[in-house]
């Protein structure tokens, strides 16, 4: 193994306690000779895997809210259980995707900051205009992306507040009469999961063609 991948294993751990928007932590990936380039590419994957999770996760949970809902009789107690159980996961997913988004737009700065800044680098005014062609390109991509990405999370937490409504509701409310009055935000709530794996499938399909386009740039 070379001594260089020895090292950055060995400082994995030291690399894991640096916030990952800070100039030190990028610093040191490309020491290693792990560039922004690449980190922005493996960033905008985990963003789509986990916008990827979350769209499965909240039809997996409309799926259990509506055979919650539909279903009279049964135990009470274990379809709240179900409902619970159905929006924590929701919410974990939620947060995981916007900290991913997150992440991206710290290394998509960082990228785009070093490469404005080594336009002036150059001594060639022909490889000066490509590269800042290239760079303007990039942006439009990115922003398209980006704005793909945040409005996909925006459907998530009006998603994320009525499933809690309900589950909230259903907890207090443990008879017949709580289940029957939950039907009726059933097609408000059916809408809103569609509207939200739409938009997901967007940022999705945003997400690929970027990772496409940088990698092939």
């Amino acid at each position: 193994m070379p001594r260089s991948l020895c090292l950055f294993l060995l400082l994995l751990p030291l690399l894991a306690t640096l916030p990952s928007c800070s100039s030190t932590y990028y610093n040191t990936l490309e020491k290693f000779g792990v560039h922004k380039r690449d980190v922005m590419v493996d960033r905008v994957g985990e963003a789509r895997d986990a916008q990827e999770q979350a769209k499965q996760q909240f039809q997996s949970a409309f799926e259990q809210f509506s055979s919650v809902v539909e279903v009279k009789g049964g135990d009470l107690e274990e379809q709240y259980d179900t409902l619970k159980m159905a929006y924590d996961k929701s919410e974990e997913k939620a947060k995981a995707v916007h900290e991913r988004i997150a992440s991206v737009e710290s290394v998509a700065e960082a990228l785009f900051d070093e490469w404005g800044k080594e336009l002036d680098l150059y001594s060639s005014a022909a490889l000066r205009r490509d590269s800042e062609q290239k760079l303007e390109q990039t942006r439009v991509q990115y922003n398209r992306l980006i704005s793909a990405m945040k409005r996909a999370e925006d459907k998530i937490q009006p998603v994320l507040d009525v499933f809690y409504d309900q589950v909230l509701y259903l907890k207090h409310n443990l008879n017949a009469r709580a289940i029957s009055a939950l039907q009726g935000e059933l097609v408000s709530l059916e809408k809103d999961v569609a509207r939200l794996v739409r938009e997901m499938e967007t940022s999705i399909r945003e997400a690929d063609q970027f990772i496409s386009k940088l990698q092939n740039g």
